[in-house]
């Protein structure tokens, strides 16, 4: 009898479960295709936002510490839209695929150096995570973003 026996496999499905419904045979991963976009979005404010980090993880604090910890949620929410604003307005066509995390990492934390001649500051930055016709690009998008004055 061994290899010959079949066995029985159970899984629960219901209705109200959106993991488990299928609106039509020939596209059943419609629904679930939502439900990635969504927790990606979630994993993008956990990992390139850090929005889990806050001040107090306890429960039953102190109310100063609670909304000490409402204000850096709303901040890191801050982060989190203007990241998105500036992913889905001001970035060329071949970098608009980028995560949060890639974007803070090559965009934000980028070496530089202050120099000072006479009147002029001038920041010298590295070219190591971008090339600088890339980064005039960025520059020249977001530029654009900025409403112009409307002529007399």
């Amino acid at each position: 009898m061994t290899g010959t026996r079949r066995r029985r496999s159970f899984s629960t499905w219901t209705a109200a479960s959106a993991r488990h419904t299928v609106t039509r045979k020939e596209r059943p991963s419609t629904v679930y295709n939502h439900r990635g976009k969504a927790e990606q979005y979630i994993k993008e404010g956990k990992y390139a936002i850090k929005w889990t980090r806050l001040s107090c993880g306890k429960f039953g604090v102190p109310p100063a510490y609670a909304c000490n910890n409402a204000v850096r949620l709303q901040l890191h929410a801050l982060a989190y839209n203007l990241g998105n604003f500036m992913r889905t307005l001001a970035l060329p066509k071949e970098v608009e695929h980028w995560s949060l995390t890639t974007l803070r990492e090559k965009l934000v934390k980028i070496g530089a150096k202050v120099v000072r001649h006479g009147r002029y500051v001038t920041f010298q930055l590295a070219e190591v995570a971008m090339p600088r016709s890339l980064f005039q690009k960025i520059l020249a998008l977001i530029d654009d973003l900025r409403r112009r004055p409307v002529p007399a």
